[in-house]
């Protein structure tokens, strides 16, 4: 067909003799010379990992064990394997698997694991997803197609519960409902039950919660759910991975997944203690008819139907790909392996920490996940973050009130000693310093 170009009410037909000799001139002169440096000052590509090697000289070194918050390490052979895996499927679009039905097989065999860690009942069904907060985003939205007939709907929560719960809120026009916990940091169930009203469309538990480490009662939240007639999902985000094979979780001495009724939902992160690359996240819905809620589907547009399943349309193959290698490199005993080392670590740390003076452990964490704070004002905890920054060590702070968090690693049982050492010594700093409250910092930064 010739070539038309149109300016307002103008047109030129360029003709297909011109249009072909013009089109080939181009390529012919790109061509004619080398790709590499078509742009005025472009680098080779060593010169541009040499570059970004630089960069990076100023990051934590979370590689060697210096970093309890963010990033996850196993073995230095798993996240070999798991770069190698991300790297293979960087490229492949999982918009649609349709192009790529290994990503379709290796999604579903992802998601049969983790379901079948949450034993998910027959019929369970669910969708990968980039993590944490997409997963809760999701579960969010899903509540409110369900209910389509409630003006403002609403969704019960302890204030414990991940703050990507008022993201979805903020989003999707939800009210976040907050209820206190009680004295342990647990849900107060009793307490969200009364907060329960006919524009719920959601009751949200944590298994654990992020900031003290605790697992939510879920069984009676579950009874509550199942009274009401009120979904209750269970974010599973940080510890899906661990509390499967940790007793009393795994047993179901004290369950914390689909084994209660009342749960229709979990979400599981893999790139956490799954030791898979970052944007590796699993959302399990009790059904196909719950999950389905989730989906995004239109044709309201000239590029004919478009279907999602979550807030990302384009997404990288890697994070697919890295999730399979994981499962298939670990399997469920070693997964259950890496949950006992992390787990005896975080108990040594925690008697570490406690005999610190004066660092205390807010409470016993039941997974992986540390809080501890001064019971000396002239020792603010968050001056000792700054100290132990200065060492190299990065750990979160927290507040209210002013606490200090560690997300410990299986690597982490290498530098027990070491960072015992360097909270030590920070300690000692920041009391002979008489330093202020130190910087606040934050869990997520928007610059």
């Amino acid at each position: 067909m010739p070539f038309v170009c149109a300016h307002n009410t103008s047109y030129v037909n360029y003709g297909e003799a011109n249009e072909s000799r013009g089109i080939r001139g181009t390529l012919a002169r790109i061509h004619g010379t080398t790709l590499r440096g078509v742009a005025n000052g472009a680098e080779d590509p060593g010169q541009v990992i040499s570059a970004l090697e630089d960069l990076r000289r100023s990051d934590i070194d979370w590689r060697n064990g210096r970093a309890f918050s963010l990033t996850y390490l196993a073995t230095p052979e798993a996240l070999e394997l798991s770069e190698r895996a991300y790297a293979m499927y960087a490229g492949e679009n999982a918009l649609n698997v349709a192009a790529f039905p290994s990503l379709r097989r290796m999604q579903s065999e992802v998601l049969g694991f983790v379901s079948e860690l949450c034993h998910a009942p027959s019929g369970a069904a669910g969708f990968m997803t980039s993590g944490g907060t997409e997963s809760l985003l999701m579960v969010s939205y899903a509540a409110k197609q369900r209910r389509p007939e409630v003006a403002r709907p609403n969704i019960v929560l302890p204030t414990s519960a991940h703050a990507a719960f008022e993201k979805a809120c903020a989003y999707f026009g939800i009210e976040s409902r907050r209820v206190p916990v009680r004295a342990d940091w647990r849900a107060d169930a009793a307490a969200m039950r009364d907060a329960i009203d006919d524009s719920t469309v959601l009751m949200v538990a944590s298994a654990p919660q992020y900031p003290q480490g605790v697992v939510d009662p879920i069984a009676e939240l579950g009874d509550i759910a199942l009274s009401r007639g009120v979904p209750l999902h269970v974010d599973s985000c940080i510890g899906g991975m661990v509390l499967a094979f940790l007793e009393p979780f795994a047993g179901g001495t004290v369950p914390f997944d689909f084994r209660i009724e009342g749960v229709t939902s979990i979400s599981v992160d893999l790139h956490k203690y799954g030791y898979a690359a970052k944007g590796s996240g699993v959302i399990v819905y009790r059904s196909r008819e719950l999950r389905d809620k989730q989906v995004f589907v239109t044709d309201n547009w000239l590029g004919g139907m478009y279907g999602s399943s979550g807030v990302l349309g384009t997404k990288s193959g890697g994070p697919i790909a890295s999730s399979w290698a994981m499962i298939n490199h670990f399997g469920r005993e070693g997964y259950a392996k890496l949950a006992a080392l992390t787990r005896a670590t975080t108990l040594l740390l925690v008697d570490a920490i406690t005999a610190i003076d004066p660092l205390f452990v807010m409470t016993k964490p039941d997974s992986t996940l540390i809080c501890f704070g001064s019971a000396d004002p002239a020792v603010p905890a968050h001056a000792v973050a700054d100290a132990l920054a200065a060492r190299g060590w990065w750990v979160d702070r927290q507040s209210p009130p002013p606490m200090l968090h560690m997300t410990v690693s299986a690597h982490h049982d290498k530098v027990v000693d070491d960072f015992v050492a360097a909270l030590r010594a920070s300690v000692a700093d920041v009391r002979a310093s008489n330093a202020t409250d130190g910087s606040s910092g934050a869990y997520g930064t928007v610059e």
